[in-house]
């Protein structure tokens, strides 16, 4: 059976992107075929329909329409789709020269991928979309990786073991690796998309000629020196970028190269226990970045997510970050009006980006323009201060702005197409373009009033029709006059007109029919000429754009310290963790919202040598986890290069951040809950170094009870004896606390509560010494269990705590004899009211003297026998 030849073209073009969906474009639609359509249409909820046949059957086919291409596109990215676009390569007219029957050229023009996309309406504009490529050279692992929409390309060496950690930092969501690699299980665990190359894209000799190429520059040393893996990575990234872009390559930053121990080691457990970027469900809300974000910009705020992912570890960096956040806070006034011009700064990067790669519209141009402005207002402002950021990198491009400013409107359309992108007075041939298409008619009115000067016969008149266009015509009582001026050419004559033209009338009708194409050809060509003036200066713009999103993120901060009462850390290369009055930032806003205070605590854990650990005991419900996961919070803002929510905060440099917190299974790889804490446990215990700072909640609560016991012994004793590190160890084991007085690193530390009548009261303090007990059946009070199961366990425990007292051994004897559990006992009659209410109850507070108030306090405190 024979295919059609659009048919035929299709599966040509299909066979070049297998894995992807093929947006094949026909007029306004993009068509889907086959599996495709039948995919497309599950995925994106819209109708299948079968038209034709190929090969006997019928031809499932749906098509999404082109000027709401991107929606679909984005829907199809994130459930997994890698998606071909296919575009017509020329107009149908030029493909009917070639034959009545001649299909019209499409090519793919681009593969839309996780990790490959520009648009706005694609990308989230306050968090980088970063593609990564790993490759390993002989044992030598690197990780490159790039944000095609900003222009960032960072590489540095990873061995496997940081390739999860890297990742998770990063965000990544999608990775090239090596065919065959067996390291696809760790990308696909943190939810990005794995994409395989051929092994010649990692050669790191080819590579580093790719990228000389790519830099314009005969060598890479200025660079950075990049080891063979290094420049394998970086190799098949650039690669994977220009199949991807169809060999347009966007506008790339040099490649900056993070060397080890410049930042804070935090894995991906860690990451998602402590919510840095994302809250439990999955999106910012909740998260500690939630908490924070005061930014008013696109960059500053992928700046900050940046920032907090990847907290430094280098003290002089951490150092000149918060003296520029203290700048800010004391000039107080010039820092809002910094914040105020900076929310008028656009997105320059990312417009940068659009325009290297041809797909920039008249609003990017606006974004330079605007962006630049920006930086020149902020210059003005910066220039004679003592601000310690390098403020000259906003200006240097008047020549550029000035360019910009003339040429553009005010409000430039979104699209080219639409027309109105160029400033009237900028360009005369355009002005006129522009003045016959929109003004045709006022044009031939004042040139029919020019020959009526000119010949003296009022009645004649300029018309037109499909065949002659437009002509002069008169009556033929005039026609001799209008013949003895050589200006008029003679047309045709009617029974009762003469009709004639001129020169200047068939230019000028040549003009107006060709207006709207002439007015259209000249704005792009414009356009295309200040593209390639912005893309000239797109090193200074980068620049630019760099110290607009660093003012913004610190200001932002600076914003956040004073209106949180935050204060200024101080950091440096001890072991010191030493914390007054410290909150947890994301729980603190959740309470102020509710009207509620929360109760703040110190902590002290610094260690000169050897381990110091804080073990924490006290019932659930009282703060525990709060207070372990705001030091770990403490920890991350303050080496990010924040204040921090306390009185006071010396960190000691903290080289890596553990956390094994809160009960999670894995049931997609077969892991229980208990199974997913020893992994994590493991992790830590394995890894951590003497500058790390641990966080442990609640080890070994998955298991029986002696086993739990056990382990979290022996794992506090590793942490003090072989690893050394700092770490907050919060339990319910009470037996651990005998450690404190054998392990010299170890102090107890209990969070305090108060019973009332058989209830628990949580005063959320965190105290020295130890708790006696958990406190788990007044929670459960709490929580809700009907009263008779409560008043049962209360029973079960007296008898359980008897027959410890008594030397254990008789728990067995004890369940066998223990009455059973038969019927739900009434409920209680309502407690009497205590004497404390009984006398509360006469007092009027507002008729009291400071003197009663005083005595009925003291008064009250007998009555309650304190």
């Amino acid at each position: 059976m024979s295919v059609t030849p659009m048919m035929a073209q299709f599966l040509e073009i299909k066979a070049e992107a297998p894995d992807a969906l093929l947006f094949y474009r026909m007029g306004d639609f993009y068509e889907l075929f086959f599996d495709d359509a039948v995919a497309a249409s599950a995925a994106l909820d819209i109708t299948l329909t079968k038209r034709g046949k190929h090969l006997g059957e019928d031809i499932s086919m749906c098509g999404v329409p082109v000027h709401a291409a991107e929606n679909y596109l984005m829907t199809l990215i994130r459930k997994g789709f890698r998606v071909a676009v296919a575009e017509q390569l020329e107009p149908p007219e030029e493909a009917k020269k070639r034959g009545s029957k001649s299909v019209v050229k499409r090519g793919i023009v681009r593969l839309v991928t996780p990790g490959t996309l520009t648009e706005d309406t694609l990308l989230d504009a306050r968090a980088h979309n970063y593609l990564a490529a790993y490759a390993e050279v002989r044992g030598q692992g690197a990780l490159a990786w790039a944000d095609i929409s900003t222009g960032a390309f960072h590489v540095c060496r990873c061995p496997r073991v940081r390739l999860g950690p890297d990742l998770a930092r990063l965000g990544v969501r999608e990775v090239v690796l090596i065919e065959g690699s067996d390291v696809v299980p760790v990308v696909e665990d943190l939810g990005a998309a794995a994409t395989p190359l051929g092994a010649s894209a990692f050669d790191s000799a080819s590579a580093e000629g790719r990228l000389k190429e790519l830099f314009d520059v005969g060598s890479l040393d200025a660079f950075g020196t990049f080891d063979r893996a290094e420049l394998g990575a970086m190799g098949a990234l650039i690669e994977y970028v220009e199949i991807t872009q169809r060999g347009k390559l966007p506008l790339m930053r040099a490649p900056r190269q993070e060397m080890s121990g410049e930042l804070m080691t935090i894995d991906a457990a860690t990451r998602r226990n402590l919510e840095l970027t994302r809250g439990s469900g999955g999106g910012r809300d909740g998260s500690l970045l939630w908490a924070i974000d005061r930014t008013v910009t696109a960059g500053g705020g992928r700046l900050l997510e940046q920032r907090l992912a990847a907290p430094s570890a280098r003290v002089d960096v951490i150092t000149s970050r918060l003296d520029a956040v203290d700048w800010a806070v004391r000039n107080d006034a010039l820092s809002g009006q910094m914040r105020d011009a900076l929310r008028r700064a656009p997105d320059m990067d990312r417009a940068l980006s659009r325009l290297s790669l041809d797909r920039g519209g008249p609003r990017d141009l606006a974004a330079i323009r605007g962006g630049l402005e920006a930086g020149i207002r902020l210059y003005q402002r910066l220039s004679e201060t003592d601000l310690p950021l390098k403020v000259s990198d906003l200006v240097g491009q008047k020549e550029l702005l000035d360019l910009l400013d003339a040429a553009l409107v005010a409000e430039p359309p979104l699209m080219l197409r639409d027309g109105g992108l160029v400033a009237p007075g900028y360009d005369t041939d355009l002005d006129e373009a522009r003045n016959l298409r929109d003004e045709g008619r006022g044009v031939i009115a004042a040139m029919q009033a020019d020959f009526v000067s000119r010949t003296g016969i009022s009645s004649l008149k300029i018309k037109h029709n499909n065949v002659l266009g437009y002509f002069v015509e008169t009556t033929a009582v005039h026609a001799d006059k209008m013949r003895a001026d050589d200006h008029f050419i003679h047309r045709q004559t009617t029974a009762n007109q003469v009709r004639f033209t001129t020169v200047d009338l068939s230019e000028l009708e040549t003009r107006i029919l060709n207006a709207r194409a002439r007015a259209q050809s000249r704005e792009e060509a414009i356009f295309t000429a200040l593209r390639g003036a912005i893309l000239v200066a797109s090193d200074a713009i980068f620049a630019a754009a760099r110290i607009l999103a660093e003012l913004d993120l610190t200001t932002a901060l600076a914003d956040l310290a004073r209106g949180e009462n935050w204060c200024k850390p101080r950091v440096d290369n001890s072991r010191a963790f030493e914390v007054t009055a410290g909150r947890h930032p994301v729980v603190e806003r959740a309470l102020k919202r509710d009207g509620a205070p929360f109760v703040a605590n110190d902590t002290a854990l610094t260690a000169k040598t050897g381990a110091a650990i804080r073990l924490l005991t006290g019932p659930n419900m009282a703060g525990k986890s709060t207070w372990l996961r705001q030091n770990a919070l403490i920890a991350v803002l303050a080496q990010m290069g924040s204040f921090v929510p306390a009185d006071t905060a010396h960190v000691g440099l903290v080289s890596q951040l553990f956390s094994r917190v809160g009960a999670s299974d894995d049931l997609a790889r077969g892991r229980s809950t208990f199974m997913v804490e020893m992994v994590e446990t493991a992790a830590i215990l394995n890894q951590a170094d003497k500058h790390a700072l641990v966080i442990l909640d609640e080890i070994g609560r998955g298991t029986a009870t002696y086993d739990g016991l056990s382990i979290a012994w022996a794992t506090l004793e590793h942490l003090h004896d072989v690893n050394g590190c700092r770490a907050l160890f919060a339990t319910h084991y009470h037996e651990l606390t005998t450690l404190a007085a054998r392990l010299t690193g170890v102090e107890n530390a209990t969070v305090a509560v108060r019973e009332w009548e058989g209830d628990v009261i949580f005063l959320h303090e965190v105290r020295d010494g130890a708790a006696d007990r958990s406190y788990g059946v007044q929670v459960a009070k709490l929580a809700g269990l009907p009263e008779a199961v409560v008043a049962r366990a209360r029973e079960v425990l007296t008898m359980l705590e008897e027959s410890e007292r008594a030397g254990g051994g008789k728990i067995k004897a004890m369940i066998d004899d223990l009455p059973l559990f038969r019927t739900v006992p009434a409920a209680p009659a309502p407690s009497k009211a205590s004497p404390v209410e009984d006398r509360l109850r006469d007092v009027m507070p507002d008729s009291l003297s400071p003197r009663e108030a005083l005595d009925l306090l003291y008064e009250l405190k007998g009555l309650t026998g304190h």
